[in-house]
């Protein structure tokens, strides 16, 4: 199975900018479609990205539109995260996850369907 390791958050000013990156290791990387997900604060986890195999296909939650740009790096096994004019109400813990289904399922993650490996998150905090 693939393992997956985030970083790149930290603390930053509304309006500022951060790059997440998940470093995927032990599997093919080009057999998963790959998103982030995020977990505020008494709250629950929620979607907030997906890229299909191939890099070419995405789907971002409403919130994030427009702001965050999710890509990946099938030559280096690398997912990113792009997150411009970045808002108090996108702290949260972000993770990176895998889902193994051969098809995308851009709709199944917006309605709630999780994805099958998950790494173990990384804080970013916004500040107003």
């Amino acid at each position: 199975q693939v393992q997956l390791a985030e970083s790149g958050g930290g603390l930053v000013q509304a309006g500022g900018s951060l790059r997440l990156s998940c470093t995927a290791s032990g599997h093919t990387f080009t057999d998963y479609t790959m998103g982030w997900f995020r977990q505020a604060p008494g709250k629950e986890r929620e979607f907030v990205a997906s890229v299909s195999w191939t890099g070419i296909v995405t789907t971002y939650t409403d919130s994030v539109k427009g702001r965050f740009t999710i890509s990946r790096d099938n030559s280096n096994d690398i997912l990113y995260l792009q997150m411009n004019s970045l808002k108090p109400e996108d702290t949260a813990v972000y993770y990176c996850a895998a889902d193994r289904n051969p098809y995308y399922a851009g709709t199944y993650y917006l309605n709630g369907g999780g994805m099958d490996y998950w790494g173990k998150g990384t804080l970013v905090t916004v500040s107003s």
